[in-house]
């Protein structure tokens, strides 16, 4: 069947696909979209995965201030220096530097979730769950639906997207991969929050007007 440009260029806007790439996928699928979306999906998937094996080292180190309040720090790579000055890949830092600004994350991904932070989880839960009268068995289940819901909350990668809800930090990294054809990886992140930490002083009006009433 006959492939118009504009259906092309449509599918290409969607999944990010090369042009030739996008193509096939219709002629394929006998210019059914949706098909042609999980066909690229599919073999992208397959070249994701050949690339997770290369090294990484270049790349960027972004950041993102909020009314001098809130301050991030992001390390992303890439491959190659001729991606870090890709338009598209100085974006996606740039956006994943806003993004931890607003969503908080605590970790990278749910493998990297600290053990002691997991175990108190585990404790409020269970202790949570006792208290509703839940049935003994069926809590430790129940215990693990709530962490893996936690992770989507407290784990970068697993996070939803600020800017697209649609997706999650770690679809749109893929995203990244296939359309600029080399792994994309976050490699760490901090967020500093003024004063977080400092132990602000309490002035009590009360104490100083009976200090002064005292020193008369």
């Amino acid at each position: 069947m006959s492939i118009s440009a504009n259906d092309v260029k449509v599918l290409r806007e969607k999944t990010g696909a090369g042009m030739m790439d996008c193509k096939k996928a219709l002629s394929e699928c006998g210019g059914d979209f949706e098909k042609a979306i999980d066909y690229l999906r599919a073999k992208g998937l397959a070249a994701m995965q050949k690339k997770q094996g290369r090294v990484a080292a270049e790349g960027l180190i972004g950041s993102y201030i909020h009314n001098g309040k809130i301050g991030v720090l992001v390390e992303v790579n890439c491959e190659t220096d001729f991606v870090a000055r890709n338009v598209d890949f100085q974006q996606l830092v740039k956006d994943l530097a806003m993004h931890i600004a607003a969503a908080d994350p605590k970790f990278l991904r749910a493998e990297d979730i600290d053990e002691e932070f997991k175990q108190r989880e585990i404790s409020i839960y269970t202790q949570q769950l006792k208290d509703e009268g839940k049935p003994e068995k069926m809590i430790p289940k129940i215990v693990e639906g709530k962490l893996k819901k936690m992770s989507e909350e407290v784990c970068l990668y697993n996070q939803k997207f600020v800017k697209d809800t649609d997706k999650t930090i770690e679809a749109l990294v893929q995203e990244h991969t296939l359309k600029l054809g080399e792994k994309i990886d976050v490699r760490r992140f901090i967020k500093f929050n003024l004063g977080e930490g400092i132990e602000k002083r309490k002035d009590n009006f009360a104490e100083e007007v009976q200090k002064m009433s005292e020193q008369k």
